[in-house]
């Protein structure tokens, strides 16, 4: 990849990443923020998700109702999402109805109302969102495995929070955390599509120049000791289904060997999509659906590797099949973990692998929303140039590259289990009440 964007920040630290795209009458908007749920200390857990609810509620200029009227009627898309190291609001329009979603994001990066009823109805809402949660088994078992996995730092909880937390916080807890965080100099905003780039610089200088920069907001620097062994946990509860999930620490994006990580997934369990809103591939030449599901060990396997700042997870995932056992499924995976470790890929399979990869990298990047959203992620996680290389780097991929990380990464002192085992209503209902 070689696409030019042009990128300039402003004098109160809002950068700009603008790129041109002619092939179609459409502009993608993303204002990304850096805060997430890594910014929230123990108390304050599922803060940014919440306040993301909020900043849908309006601000006087522009109320809630109006907004997602005139955006439908225009015939435009938009939404916002919250993760680890970041938040994101984004919109997709007509490019001649641009303006309007131009002086939206410009207007609640510092007017959001915060009304203490909208407060209040959305604390219900994300209540009511963890509940329904916790009636997934793999939401169940992905929050104890996460939990295990980080005992220092702040990715060691789920980004909608606990629920102890979304019951105490008070609007002022919330409005302080929007003017720390939501401020030009901790924001990029990515624009791709059909615009000419001098005028929709100056439309942007015009709205965000008088808005202030804010302090340096503050980080929560926790790094995680090192695994010194295998952690375990065992989740029970209602479902017909048994669930295993095993998650290895892996590097940050920017770290050498993420790359390798990546063919490595792709080997095992099929490529993971970096991007929220890219397809997915088949994963049936995987070496671990041909050992699990094939042979019936499991119903299905999936694994994922996650773009982060700091140091995160590779997970794999299935569905365990209802005549077999987790222990058994642990025991293959493990089995074609060494085969890896013992015994370099074939230069088909990592070519395989890579082609995989590559593919789902650039299915991923193909629309104007998609690359408006590299330009802001890309640049939050890592940088612009890393997007760009992404291609060229799964292409130079060794079998030798794969087994080494196989060998760093994959050892079982460097791993989480988690077991979901299903119980019957009866069963529940037969267990005596805590005391507690």
């Amino acid at each position: 990849m070689t696409e030019k964007i042009t990128n300039i920040t402003l004098p109160n630290g809002l950068m700009i990443l603008l790129n041109e795209i002619h092939t179609a009458p459409i502009i993608s908007q993303w204002i990304w923020y850096r805060v997430g749920s890594r910014d929230e200390p123990t108390g304050k857990t599922g803060i940014a998700h919440w306040i993301e609810h909020l900043l849908f509620k309006g601000t006087k200029r522009y109320p809630a109702a109006m907004l997602d009227k005139a955006i439908s009627r225009e015939g435009g898309s938009w939404n916002a999402m919250t993760y680890l190291d970041w938040t994101t609001c984004f919109e997709t329009m007509p490019a001649d109805k641009i303006a309007l979603v131009l002086e939206l994001e410009a207007d609640r990066m510092v007017n959001c109302l915060f009304d203490p009823a909208e407060v209040e109805s959305e604390r219900t809402v994300v209540i009511s969102e963890r509940q329904g949660n916790e009636n997934e088994p793999l939401f169940r078992l992905n929050e104890e495995v996460q939990a295990l996995a980080f005992r220092v730092h702040p990715y060691h909880h789920e980004v909608i929070g606990d629920l102890p937390d979304l019951q105490a916080m008070q609007r002022d807890d919330l409005f302080q955390h929007y003017h720390t965080y939501y401020t030009p100099n901790n924001a990029i905003l990515s624009i791709a599509g059909d615009f000419e780039t001098d005028t929709i610089f100056h439309q942007i200088e015009h709205l965000y120049r008088d808005i202030p920069a804010g302090p340096p907001p503050p980080r929560l620097q926790r790094p995680e000791p090192q695994q010194q062994g295998e952690r375990r946990v065992i989740v029970e509860g209602p479902d017909d289904t048994a669930f295993l999930m095993v998650a290895y620490h892996t590097p940050k994006t920017t770290h050498p060997d993420f790359i390798p990580l990546m063919i490595l997934d792709s080997l095992l369990t099929g490529p993971s999509n970096l991007n929220i809103f890219g397809g997915g591939i088949s994963n049936k030449t995987s070496r671990l659906y041909r050992a699990l599901v094939e042979n019936d060990l499991t119903v299905s396997v999936h694994g994922g590797i996650g773009a982060t700042i700091d140091p995160y997870l590779y997970s794999i995932t299935c569905i365990v099949h209802p005549d077999k056992t987790p222990q058994q499924a642990l025991e293959q995976i493990e089995s074609e973990i060494k085969r890896i470790q013992d015994n370099p890929p074939t230069v088909d399979e990592i070519q395989r692998a890579s082609k995989q990869s590559r593919a789902l990298f650039t299915y991923g990047t193909e629309s104007i929303t998609n690359q408006a959203f590299w330009m802001g992620f890309s640049t939050i996680i890592a940088s612009y140039d890393w997007y760009l290389s992404v291609l060229d780097r799964l292409s130079q991929i060794t079998p030798e590259d794969v087994q080494r990380v196989a060998q760093e990464y994959l050892l079982p002192q460097n791993r989480i289990t988690g077991i979901y085992i299903p119980q019957s209503a009866k069963q529940i209902q037969s267990q005596p009440e805590s005391d507690n």
